[in-house]
């Protein structure tokens, strides 16, 4: 299976981005090569850009203590395991003191990194990151992995505390609706809303489709059309019927 998501609004499509560039960090700094490094350090420089806003740090705060009282509310309700809901309500204690002793704004030790920041004004210009730019930084890549490993890990440690809220906050939205099974006729597909919110929808179908989904929503309406890839990988409409999961996700 695989799956699609979308999201509704502005907050939740940062924090996707925010995530999808935590996991290229997480695997290209459990590489060897300096080019590999490279990439992560980079990585880190575009989860700067992206993490840029102010109010990010306050935002997950905030809906970290908003899922806290909501389960809370569920401590007196016998279908509910109390083991499982401790566990949960531990686990958003925790997040939340680390990013609350998260000082400063985010990045931060980077920004003040003099050498840091002149290695990302330079990764910006296509090729600018060459050893005649960068002596300094083409020495570094030089020294061994282990080193060049502690030296990123060091880097992103500050920004640790986000990642692990935001991963956290993004779980318990996905987990906060179930999959309907739905039927897209001749590639197509369409839902009212009805005006309700939603924070995400997620798509699951089975690989072997060879569909793709476009899809397109607001409170109102909710509409997916279908479409494959031929030889030339361009996007083409789909006219068979499509079976696949509809899950919308709201905290």
């Amino acid at each position: 299976m695989i799956v699609y998501e979308y999201p509704f609004n502005e907050r939740i499509r940062t924090l996707l981005r925010l995530e999808d560039l935590y996991e290229k960090f997480k695997f290209f700094v459990h590489q060897e090569h300096a080019m590999q490094h490279h990439v992560a350090l980079s990585t880190i420089f575009d989860m700067l850009e992206v993490a840029g806003r102010a109010d990010l740090k306050s935002d997950l705060l905030q809906e970290l203590e908003r899922q806290k009282q909501s389960l809370q509310s569920f401590r007196s309700n016998p279908n509910v395991a109390a083991e499982m809901l401790d566990a949960v309500l531990g686990e958003l204690e925790a997040v939340s003191a680390n990013l609350v002793a998260a000082q400063g704004k985010t990045g931060q030790n980077v920004r003040d990194n003099e050498w840091l920041m002149s290695i990302r004004g330079r990764t910006i210009i296509p090729g600018g990151a060459c050893e005649f730019d960068l002596p300094s930084y083409h020495a570094w890549q030089k020294r061994p992995s282990q080193q060049r490993y502690n030296d990123i890990v060091a880097w992103f440690a500050p920004l640790a505390p986000l990642f692990d809220a935001l991963a956290l906050v993004l779980r318990l939205l996905r987990d906060s609706g179930g999959p309907v099974k739905m039927i897209a006729i001749a590639g197509s597909y369409q839902q009212m809303l009805q005006g309700k919110v939603y924070q995400m929808l997620r798509l699951s179908l089975d690989e072997s489709l060879g569909a793709i989904p476009e899809i397109s929503a607001n409170k109102y309406m909710l509409w997916v059309r279908f479409t494959s890839q031929g030889g030339d990988l361009k996007p083409k409409p789909l006219e068979d019927d499509v079976p696949f999961e509809l899950t919308l996700c709201n905290f």
